[in-house]
């Protein structure tokens, strides 16, 4: 590896990042699909600042407890204060603390990626929120947490409000949703909001990301067996339904699903249609209807042809540059290499890297906060 990492510097040469550092990651037996989410979250920027900062003020906590959220602090700790500018760490006590705390990720059995990255910060939220009531009743622990603005309430038992903590994980990732349901005989509309840390989109043949996000917000009858109960008329009519963003995120994660289960197979079957996912993307399925726009900074990428086995490599825009890190390795790469992992415009192709989760990051400074 030490070639290869020379091999990066020079290509790089005097434009190598100032305090940057490129690691390939150890793969300990089909982990690959745990390295190439941890890189994707490396150069998510915001995401790596704000989980340094916490390791900053919290080491001696982590001495008191290992938990997910301790061990991957400690990762990108030591990835960003190596003395060499490139190289390979093994990710052994994050990977070690992974399967003791999720039996799903115990065997050597391909995993998923998207599994993996929903697990994985729905851990870190939960890990937060329980410090966060820890030092509530310890005041002189921590600072006290931040409240969300104005955001969903949730109502407890004996009816007063509970305000939801809203952690930098949050503030990174969680967009919002708003399901909007319009009776037809009444005209009533009916809104309710979800919070999400991912969309998660169809697909189809030799289309694009935008017109997968269109489909996905794109208006639904309820009729038939699937009326909806109005509230207004008190009883079941037909009805329009659609999804829209309420809240788009600093940091939006798309997932593709590329995986289907074919009823007649009886299996899941991977589908390699050519998704176009551009560079700079508009979204436009907002309940606001202004145009939000993002930079494209990662991709996970499944490699193979079907969903059981494979492998995962991830690119990544650091400064500008494009980067291709397939567990220890990492190479640069063209910008033009990135719509090479589109997909395949035949059902048969001997290509099968296909991008499967994208990472977007807002450009509005407004969503900075």
């Amino acid at each position: 590896m030490g070639a290869a990492g020379s091999k990066l510097e020079k290509a790089l040469g005097d434009q190598f990042p100032e305090g940057e550092r490129y690691f390939g990651l150890e793969n300990f037996g089909n982990t690959c699909y745990c390295n190439s989410v941890l890189q994707a979250l490396y150069f998510c920027v915001p995401f790596r600042e704000q989980l340094l900062e916490y390791y900053a003020n919290n080491k001696n906590i982590a001495d008191a407890e290992e938990n997910l959220l301790t061990c991957l602090a400690d990762l990108f700790s030591q990835i960003s204060s190596q003395k060499k500018k490139t190289g390979v760490i093994a990710p052994k006590r994050f990977v070690q603390r992974l399967k003791k705390q999720n039996e799903l990720f115990r065997s050597y059995m391909h995993q998923d990626a998207h599994e993996f990255l929903n697990f994985l910060l729905n851990e870190l939220v939960d890990i937060l929120e329980k410090e966060a009531q820890a030092a509530k009743s310890d005041p002189e622990t921590s600072s006290p947490p931040e409240k969300l603005a104005n955001g969903p309430k949730t109502v407890q038992a004996n009816g007063t409000h509970k305000e939801p903590l809203v952690t930098w994980v949050h503030k990174n990732f969680q967009g919002i949703l708003t399901n909007e349901t319009r009776c037809l005989r009444c005209e009533t509309v009916t809104a309710r909001d979800e919070t999400f840390f991912d969309l998660s989109l169809d697909i189809e043949q030799n289309s694009s990301i935008t017109s997968c996000l269109k489909n996905f917000s794109s208006t639904e009858t309820l009729n038939a067996e699937d009326k909806f109960f109005c509230d207004k008329c008190r009883s079941l009519q037909e009805a329009q339904k659609r999804m829209k963003i309420k809240k788009p995120p600093h940091i939006l994660v798309i997932h593709l699903k590329r995986f289907k289960y074919i009823e007649q197979l009886g299996r899941y079957k991977k589908l390699s249609y050519r998704v176009v996912f551009p560079l700079e993307l508009k979204l436009s399925n907002t309940v606001e209807d202004v145009d939000c726009e993002y930079s494209l900074f990662a991709v996970v990428v499944h490699v193979g042809s079907g969903p059981n086995h494979g492998h995962y490599v991830s690119l990544v825009k650091s400064h500008n540059h494009w980067l291709f890190f397939d567990d220890e390795n990492v190479e640069m790469i063209d910008e033009s290499a990135v719509q090479t992992f589109f997909g395949s415009a035949q059902e048969y192709s001997s290509n099968t890297d296909h991008g499967y989760i994208l990472f977007y990051e807002s450009l509005g400074a407004s969503n900075k906060s």
